[in-house]
């Protein structure tokens, strides 16, 4: 086992990092940026380096001085978190020549899953069903043209380096489709350096449905249920409860069954997410991320496991501390992310906490860096807390959700927690009768107090 680890990230997610680090008796090392110095994650820590100015590129995506870090320390392994270097495959690879662990996945699997088309074709080959669309990269508005006459319209055509709703463009009609093509094709290229793009059915009523896979890396994985990823806005999450409510028990197993064969198939080694849309009972591929993902809560929560805690097992050659027998789902679990943003039109609002109160009681917890007197930096993402609840059903989630959200104080700053307020009085909530549509649409007319 590691006797240090460094964490090469910020703000809740280093927290939660430090806080199984220091239940297994591993010290850790908090790397930080000049304008989080006050940072909670580098008071909880037993070590900080400072690695460079405000700006993320300067800092938390500043590969040599991450390694420097853990140099100067003695770390002898890395946990990226999410986001920041957490995909890299080239960091992977800059930690393995230095003689250091990353606590993920290969170099290689980053690689197959960071790149859509690749990673499309990985998964039908493992036998993981995908969405009908083109097989691999479309060069040209022509073939563009042709893949959707064959598929059929409503089409999406998406950026192959793309990511958080970046380089993705829906062509209702074959009118449309020379407007999105180009579009998606420039937002790829601007965003991500890479203009190629693919090009799949667009389903009209999906719900985001997300498997969570762990592997040991030698040929034995798992899976851990499902989450119900399916209200976003702008493709970004805002709502995830686990376990989905229109899964059926045997459509989880039959899904969970093949995902998990498929990654133990290529020797994947950590935590991953095997993202799929689901319509009429079916389920369709879109991306595997290649990390923990913001809402891991949920399914810990559901399966009594600790994630992180799995993670550093694996990285340090340790054999999983369960199989599949051994899962179980017990109750239900909801998470919200509260953003430092100003309703309706959800911009950013970085500033002082005046107040701070996280809710507390049976089934709550609250995944959060902030603390009275703390200056929410403008330099990085809005995210400032995850509120999860865990109840023996989803009327009681539901139900403690409601009081935990009653019981939060977050004063100085604009939040969504209002959001999340109005929400719980939606009958579609209630009833989890929702799409990946269904939140944007009733935005357009929803009102918040200003």
């Amino acid at each position: 086992m590691f006797n240090k680890i460094l964490i090469a990230n910020r703000g809740e997610i280093a927290l939660r990092v430090i806080r199984a680090a220091r239940e297994m008796g591993i010290a850790t090392v908090a790397v930080h940026s000049t304008a989080d110095a006050d940072a909670m994650h580098v008071r909880m820590a037993d070590e900080s380096v400072c690695i460079g100015p405000a700006p993320g590129p300067q800092s938390y995506l500043n590969m040599p001085a991450i390694i420097a870090a853990c140099e100067v320390t003695g770390a002898e392994a890395i946990h990226p978190g999410y986001g920041f270097l957490s995909e890299n495959a080239n960091f992977v690879q800059i930690v393995e020549d230095h003689g250091l662990t990353f606590i993920g996945p290969t170099a290689e699997h980053i690689r197959i899953m960071g790149d859509k088309i690749t990673a499309k074709d990985t998964m039908k080959v493992l036998g993981v069903p995908c969405v009908p669309g083109s097989d691999g990269g479309v060069p040209d508005l022509a073939t563009a043209q042709r893949i959707g006459a064959e598929i059929g319209y409503p089409v999406i055509i998406k950026a192959t380096a793309g990511g958080g709703g970046r380089g993705m463009k829906v062509a209702q009609t074959a009118e449309d489709m020379e407007q999105a093509f180009m579009t998606a094709r420039a937002e790829g290229k601007a965003a991500f350096g890479n203009d190629e793009v693919y090009i799949e059915k667009y389903l009209t009523t999906p719900r985001h449905i997300e498997i969570q896979v762990f592997g040991d890396g030698k040929g034995k994985a798992v899976h851990l249920g499902e989450r119900d990823c399916s209200l976003q806005r702008r493709h970004q999450k805002v709502f995830e409860e686990a376990p989905g409510p229109c899964i059926t028990p045997e459509e989880r197993a039959a899904i969970g069954k093949t995902c998990a064969e498929a990654v133990a198939k290529i020797n994947y080694i950590g935590a991953g997410t095997i993202e799929f849309l689901y319509e009429n009972g079916e389920f369709y591929f879109i991306e595997m991320n290649t990390r923990l993902q913001v809402e891991h809560p949920v399914t810990e929560a559901i399966f009594d496991v600790d994630l992180v805690r799995e993670q550093i097992r694996v990285a340090a050659g340790l054999p999983m501390s369960f199989g599949q027998d051994d899962l179980s789902i017990h109750g239900h679990a909801i998470e919200v992310r509260i953003n430092a943003e100003k309703l309706p039109d959800f911009a950013p609002r970085p500033g002082k906490i005046t107040a701070f109160h996280a809710p507390g009681g049976l089934g709550v917890r609250m995944d959060s860096a902030l603390y009275d007197g703390y200056t929410i930096p403008p330099y990085y993402d809005s995210l400032i807390a995850k509120l999860i609840v865990h109840g023996r059903d989803r009327p009681e989630a539901l139900a403690r959700l409601g009081r935990a959200l009653g019981e939060l104080i977050v004063d100085g700053v604009d939040t969504t927690v209002p959001l999340f307020h109005q929400l719980l009085q939606q009958k579609d909530i209630a009833t989890g009768d929702y799409n990946i549509h269904w939140l944007e649409k009733w935005l357009e007319t929803a009102q918040f107090d200003s």
